[in-house]
């Protein structure tokens, strides 16, 4: 009895090892078993049905329960995942091990271009494939877009022809892919891409397997949309930074315009010069400053880089043409001018402009951050109120000068009357009236003179007194000051109103200790030399030098010196001679002259000509009958020997030989 239970229990256990079991159970031990069990010989036949359906079904079962731990893995990964990637590479992986299937890719779906492009892959070795990209409309891929639902076919090579592309086929033969499976990645309304699953054989794709890949594109769907959502943020969180990087940039710009503004303001107001400006500009936009003039002068620089910085203050610069033409549009605009280039000495130019007058500009040098938009129109105001400066300084000046002009006159006019509070007057401008001991005249044609009057009061500055009388720029100023030389000042005159200037300088007076009266009675004494001999001058041709008065004072005392009158009293005396050497292009004047300065020695003037005294003899007696019988007499003489001398100063100045020496032959009588 108990034998036969044991024998029954071990047949029991075949049956259900058939069942459960991974080790197969051969037919002749499930048949054996049966029998031991006591079933019939009819009906073991649909016994063994019964277990093989068993076992099938435990076998779904458990694969089921495979894949369904693989899902559930997954949806941890997708809950602790951070890198996108590596969850999408994971998802495939596990799609081609579950499957069963050779190759398994995702493909991820273009909105823009409607275009999909294989993200990745597994199984596949062909790099065509790996790098596949599906135009839009085309392929199985395309389908599965358009219907949002799982599409298979069992072999590749007839799927629909419109449908294919050759570069997807070459890829799909080379691959040697014959079935293929893709299920739709919907996130909402949105495609995101396909996930496939493909074999090198034919294969029929149940529908659980469908349901399976479909699960894990759901998941793959998660991964991207989750990264989608992760590069709109960090899209949205750069935008973020930026804007708020410009901000920070846009308030610094605003604090550094408004510290400008009010320390441009408070310079204005104590009274503050181009220095002050350029110092509160330079430290404020971290840049070198500098100011130049309408005529390309520097007014004033200040900070590390300063434009021309190297230049000395007053003296003209040479602008490249990128700088000037920067200069023209700022003054035609009213707008900042920023030059391109890291290695220019200029990086931007402010234009200083009022209506219609140029003053100059603005010249910013390199710096360590990038002028932004209020940067810029913190120069532009800049150069408005170095523009309102001008102005100021320009107006100032003009009434100074107005007032140093009538001063001036007052001094050097003849009438006592008008000489009331000079002393006090000239101590307005610093000058003690009795310390001035110099005049100096200087000739200038009337376009320039004002010019030339501004760069004589820069030069002079507050060594005396610089204004205009009889259409001259007079300075009369304290000899003892260093650097107020006629020569330096002239210069300066020179470079600055430019063209020729004749500068004219009597002897200092006397006596720097004598009352005011006795001061100004001098100075008025060496202007009227002055004038009378830039006046001679001035008709002799003489007009870029500078002129002593001692050198012309025989000729200043004798006339009143004017064009018609000087050239009438040389006609009257020598004209006969001047015109027999024009016409025969002898040089009597040459002999007149060298016997004027012997002292009408015949012998002496033979030996500064170099000629025999018969030579000499006989040209005095061709004089005789020019000039007329008595002319070797003394008056008669000394006015012919002064009519020579000025015919000799006319001809130098107006660069002629004053004679026809040239013309001259030892014994000839001309």
């Amino acid at each position: 009895m108990r034998d036969d239970i044991s024998a029954r229990s071990a047949a029991l256990a075949t049956v259900l090892g058939a069942v459960t079991d991974d080790a197969a159970v051969s037919p002749r031990d499930l048949g054996a078993a049966l029998e031991t069990l006591g079933v019939p010989a009819p009906r073991q036949e649909q016994a063994r049905e019964h277990v093989h359906r068993a076992r099938s079904e435990h076998v779904r079962l458990r694969r089921r329960e495979h894949e369904l731990a693989a899902l559930f893995s997954s949806a941890r990964e997708l809950a602790a995942a951070r890198d996108g990637q590596a969850l999408l590479e994971r998802l495939v992986q596990r799609a081609h091990e579950i499957l069963g299937c050779d190759v398994t890719y995702l493909s991820e779906y273009d909105a823009r271009t409607r275009e999909l492009n294989v993200r990745t892959t597994a199984g596949a070795y062909s790099g065509e494939f790996r790098h596949l990209n599906v135009p839009a409309g085309y392929g199985l891929a395309g389908e599965v877009i358009e219907l949002r639902m799982p599409r298979w076919v069992p072999r590749y090579s007839e799927y629909l022809a419109d449908r294919r592309v050759p570069d997807i086929d070459r890829a799909v033969e080379l691959e040697g892919v014959v079935s293929i499976l893709g299920v739709p990645m919907v996130s909402g309304d949105d495609v995101l891409g396909v996930l496939f699953v493909a074999t090198r054989e034919e294969r029929s794709f149940t529908p659980d397997q469908i349901a399976l890949l479909s699960a894990l594109a759901d998941h793959a769907s998660v991964v991207l949309r989750t990264a989608h959502t992760l590069r709109d943020l960090w899209r949205s969180e750069e935008e973020a930074r930026a804007a708020l990087e410009r901000l920070t940039e846009h308030l610094a710009e605003r604090d550094r315009a408004g510290a400008v503004h009010r320390e441009l303001i408070q310079v204005v107001l104590d009274g503050g010069g181009f220095g002050q400006l350029v110092r509160a500009l330079s430290s404020a936009l971290g840049r070198g400053v500098t100011v130049i003039d309408a005529e390309d002068r520097v007014i004033a620089a200040s900070g590390p880089a300063a434009p021309f910085m190297s230049e000395r203050a007053g003296g003209p610069v040479r602008l490249t043409p990128p700088v000037l033409a920067a200069v023209a549009a700022g003054a035609r605009t009213g707008r900042c001018q920023v030059l391109a280039g890291a290695d220019r000495e200029v990086a931007a130019v402010g234009a200083m402009r009022a209506g219609a007058q140029d003053f100059g500009a603005l010249l910013f040098g390199p710096g360590d951050f990038e002028l932004g938009p209020v940067d810029r129109r913190t120069i532009e105001r800049a150069a408005q109120v170095c523009s309102l400066l001008e102005l100021q300084q320009q107006a100032v000046a003009r009434a100074e000068g107005r007032l140093l002009t009538d001063l001036v006159a007052d001094i050097l006019d003849g009438q006592p009357g008008r000489r009331d509070d000079l002393e006090r007057r000239a101590r307005a401008f610093g000058v003690e009236l009795s310390r001035l001991d110099t005049v100096q005249l200087y000739v200038v044609p009337a376009g320039r003179r004002a010019r030339a009057l501004a760069a004589a009061r820069r030069c002079v500055g507050a060594a005396g007194l610089v204004g205009l009388s009889h259409d001259a720029v007079v300075v009369l100023l304290d000899s003892r000051r260093p650097g107020v030389g006629a020569p330096a000042v002239r210069e300066h005159i020179a470079r600055h109103a430019g063209g020729p200037v004749l500068a004219v300088v009597p002897p200092s007076r006397d006596g720097t200790g004598d009352p005011v009266e006795a001061a100004v009675a001098g100075l008025v004494g060496c202007f009227t030399l002055a004038l009378r001999t830039s006046r001679l001058l001035a008709v002799i041709g003489v007009d870029d030098e500078v002129a002593g008065t001692d050198d012309y004072l025989p000729y200043v005392s004798v006339f009143d010196a004017d064009a018609r009158s000087l050239t009438s009293f040389v006609t009257r005396l020598i004209g006969p001679v001047l015109d027999y050497d024009a016409e025969r292009g002898t040089g009597l004047e040459a002999t007149l002259r060298a016997f004027a300065r012997c002292n009408a020695s015949p012998t002496r003037a033979a030996r500064m000509l170099g000629f025999h005294p018969n030579t000499i003899l006989q040209r005095l007696e061709r004089l005789d009958a020019l000039l007329g019988p008595g002319w070797r007499e003394d008056d008669r003489f000394f006015r012919i020997s002064l009519a020579v001398r000025l015919r000799e100063l006319m001809s130098a100045a107006s660069g002629q030989a004053g004679g026809a020496s040239s013309h001259e032959q030892p014994g000839g009588l001309g």
